[in-house]
């Protein structure tokens, strides 16, 4: 498969996961009386990895997640040379999720930015935006600590000793309990494409603290593409 399709479905896939996704956070998670709150977030998230897993990870191995394709190039799993080509897909894949979301949350009357939308953000105090209140410190730590095991349980998967056909449910699921656990610390970034997505719409603050949502799920996810090439040592060219 060319890289321009395998690209491509990067592209398609991110959309998914940022419209699916975000757009659970921002359409649904406060609807009056029926709500689907934060479990129902995790869950939407999830569900768009194990959905698009299944859907294109024959074609790009549907990282859709500059973090996950930097962790899986560090693991030895993914060509460097790919890097560039790949994470602008995904970047752009978010953007156009979030993007498509906008369109639709803004066909409702008294819609605003001002409650975020879905922006990942750090600190508290009247200038913070992380939703519980949490520092810079905690924030980084977390967005590090959770990539990390988000990169290891992707790794531990896709291994090819592991039972196969099960990564995209495992991966899925990670990504659940990823969110189950932060979405009260960030809002849940581990992913930099996520982050840029509705960073772009919103602007000001989010834009300023985007960086932390680029740096700690990169720094993550090498740390663990190392160790699990460590642990692990299954060769380079593994499938």
């Amino acid at each position: 498969m060319s890289l321009a399709k395998r690209s491509l479905a990067e592209l398609v896939g991110t959309f998914w996961l940022v419209f699916g996704g975000c757009g659970s956070a921002v359409l649904a998670a406060a609807f009056p009386d029926l709500g689907i709150g934060f479990a129902g977030v995790a869950l939407a998230f999830g569900l768009t990895v194990l959905t698009m897993a299944f859907a294109i990870g024959h074609i790009s191995g549907c990282h859709l997640n500059p973090a996950v394709s930097v962790g899986l190039c560090a693991g030895g799993r993914f060509p460097a040379k790919e890097l560039p080509a790949y994470i602008i897909a995904q970047v752009i894949g978010g953007i156009a999720g979030a993007g498509v979301l906008y369109l639709i949350a803004t066909g409702k009357a008294g819609f605003t930015l001002e409650g975020g939308f879905a922006s990942n953000g750090y600190g508290g105090g009247d200038d913070g935006h992380s939703p519980g209140g949490y520092s810079l410190k905690a924030c980084l730590i977390a967005e590090i600590v959770l990539t990390f095991m988000f990169l290891v349980v992707i790794l531990g998967s896709t291994d090819s000793r592991a039972p196969r056909g099960f990564a995209p449910i495992a991966i899925g699921l990670c990504l659940t309990l990823i969110h189950l656990i932060s979405i009260p610390v960030t809002n849940t970034s581990v992913n930099p494409a996520r982050s840029t997505g509705p960073a772009v719409f919103v602007g000001g603050w989010a834009l300023c603290q985007l960086w932390l949502f680029w740096v700690a799920p990169i720094v993550g996810a090498i740390i663990a593409g190392l160790f699990y090439r460590a642990l692990a040592s299954e060769p380079a060219n593994a499938k």
